[in-house]
């Protein structure tokens, strides 16, 4: 019997959408744990964690070897927990003998890189890291203004808006749901707030586009692509995040509003031209990110828009949120519960015809 694990660093999380795949994974004979990894014992390699009990339509605890498949569903920090877990996710991805539906994304200047040297870089927003305050002090005197974001950050957090007008540094960022604005009235304190900022985390620099509708709200377009029972890459569904007016990004955790792809498009008019570039996007983007990392299952990609109609790639996420495309279209969500379990049954196939042919070959 096929078995099916979930990844997480806190069982309580996702729950709703674990015990959806595991109803669905109980039609096809599949039977579906989840734990964290710091449970994995080093000696037996025996799990505890969590099975889940179909009759009484609950996880229950138990002990279980590797399950045949993972997905990891781990939202690493800077914490010492999950910095463990980081480091046995990676070693179980350097397995042979344990497969993951999805091997997940570097972090967001890696993946830069990459785009950067491919037939996307047009829609990309420069970046660089930054090493040291005077940098981001040197950069305004030809990006004014701009953003840092952290470069293992998601959900729109860590991020900062910075501005100079004449002598004063103006930072803003979003906080739980508020927006929070320090002005510093010399570039020395300025650089020694920033400094202790860089000691925390490693940060990227990069313009900031006015990308806002025309009610001033900032907006962009999520979509989520997930491989097919046949590993084909399709589009689940799309959706536009909307920030509050005065606010920096426009992700749902940070208090955004969701509206549907066509509300947006009616209200909009968007060019067909428009539309032909977010598709080319799309068409390029899985190929080429498959084509330097290892296997994806699925990415969420969002797109700003600029009022001048130009497309910028903000982020690129290896594992995305499903709120958008559930609250545009609330059907999709049987869907997106099957799509791991059709998913890792395409790979154990692949796997089992791999070996047979092996024996033949051997033989």
């Amino acid at each position: 019997m096929l078995t099916f694990g979930f990844m997480t660093l806190n069982l309580r999380n996702e729950n709703s959408y674990f015990s959806g795949i595991a109803q669905a994974a109980s039609n096809y004979g599949i039977r579906c744990f989840r734990f964290v990894p710091s449970n994995i014992v080093p000696t037996s390699e025996i799990i505890v964690g969590e099975e889940y009990n179909l009759n009484e339509s609950r996880w229950i605890e138990a002990e279980f070897p590797l399950p045949d498949i993972l997905y990891d569903r781990c939202f690493y920090g800077d914490d010492t927990h999950s910095q463990s877990c980081l480091s046995i996710v990676r070693w179980l991805k350097t397995r042979n003998d344990v497969t993951f539906i999805g091997y997940g994304l570097p972090n967001k200047m890696e993946l830069y890189n990459v785009l950067n040297h491919s037939k996307l870089h047009p829609y990309l927003l420069h970046s660089a890291l930054v090493a040291h305050a005077d940098q981001v002090i040197h950069s305004l005197s030809h990006i004014n203004p701009a953003i840092i974001k952290p470069i293992n950050g998601s959900q729109g957090k860590g991020i900062y808006f910075i501005k100079k007008e004449k002598e004063q540094y103006i930072v803003e960022t979003d906080k739980k749901g508020k927006h929070v604005s320090r002005v510093f009235e010399s570039k020395e304190l300025f650089s020694v707030w920033l400094q202790s900022l860089l000691k925390k985390k490693t940060f990227l620099i990069q313009p900031y586009k006015h990308l806002t509708n025309k009610e001033g709200h900032p907006f962009d377009l999520r979509i989520l692509l997930q491989k097919n029972q046949h590993g084909k890459w399709i589009v689940r569904g799309k959706g536009i995040r909307e920030g509050s007016v005065g606010s920096i990004v426009s992700n749902i955790s940070a208090g955004g509003k969701i509206h549907t792809f066509e509300e947006w498009s009616k209200e909009n008019s968007p060019s067909s031209f428009l539309l032909k570039e977010v598709q080319y996007i799309l068409s390029l983007l899985p190929t080429i990110l498959e084509g330097t990392f290892r296997p994806l299952f699925e990415i969420g990609v969002d797109i700003g828009i600029a009022k001048d109609g130009s497309l910028w790639i903000l982020d690129v996420n290896s594992k995305p949120g499903r709120k958008v495309v559930i609250s545009t279209t609330p059907e999709v969500k049987a869907v997106l519960e099957l799509a791991p379990i059709l998913y890792a049954k395409h790979l154990m196939e692949q796997k089992r015809s791999l070996m047979n042919h092996e024996k033949t070959i051997s033989n």
